[in-house]
């Protein structure tokens, strides 16, 4: 569409969408200290990133319901409604499954096998590979939505999701990297760990995941501009 949106459209809700893709991006960023408290086996600091978690992702969910009240009373979009609640669903469940992997630290003392440290320092850094490109393309996606779309930008953001969707499949290579070494540890740990630790597993997946599915929408609405 090779229109000035600011001209056609009023407000837009754009830059509301980066601070969305702002605020679910700090939620990630929670999962490094969580996990250096679970290493560190300091519960109670596991608790209070918890806390700080919960508050971000319900301030997450407010800019999404703001966003979602906007673009339903706007007559004209720059772009299909459906794909930009669907970016923003599958955005938003980022930061739900960033709690829900806090959640899961604060349901019991369970102790991290000094064998898996590393594996999940190297996986978690992996999902933030996904998570950062994700936030890297929505803000040009804004930029290129509130001038034109297409060309060199536009082709700039579909390389930037050719991307995500490259290092979603290394954080999925990995996660069955980390799973094949918690499962050597059976007959030395006890089962109810080893499902933590696969729980914990699934859920950072769960994150990369929705990175990618959200960058697709992205993708979505350039390819339909």
């Amino acid at each position: 569409m090779h229109k000035y949106i600011a001209d056609l459209f009023g407000k837009s809700p754009f830059g509301s969408i980066v601070e969305h893709s702002i605020k679910v991006h700090e939620c990630v960023e929670l999962l490094w200290p969580l996990m250096e408290a679970l290493v560190q086996e300091d519960f109670d600091q596991i608790k209070i990133l918890h806390s700080r978690m919960a508050r971000l992702e319900y301030e997450a969910d407010l800019i999404k319901h703001e966003i979602r009240g906007f673009i339903s009373q706007r007559s004209f979009l720059p772009v299909d409604r459906s794909d930009l609640v669907n970016f923003l669903e599958h955005q938003e469940k980022i930061a739900d499954h960033a709690e829900d992997f806090a959640v899961i630290l604060t349901l019991r003392k369970t102790v991290l096998n000094e064998e898996l440290h590393d594996y999940f320092f190297e996986y978690l850094q992996q999902v933030f590979q996904a998570t950062g490109l994700l936030l890297t393309a929505a803000v040009e996606f804004k930029n290129l939505a509130e001038t034109s779309f297409g060309g060199a930008e536009g082709r700039s953001i579909l390389k930037l999701v050719e991307g995500l969707n490259q290092e979603e499949w290394k954080a999925d290579k990995l996660s069955r990297k980390v799973s094949r070494k918690v499962f050597e540890l059976e007959g030395r740990e006890s089962t109810l760990n080893i499902l933590f630790y696969e729980k914990m597993i699934i859920k950072l997946g769960d994150i990369a995941n929705q990175s990618e599915n959200a960058g697709d929408y992205l993708r979505v609405m350039i390819e339909k501009g």
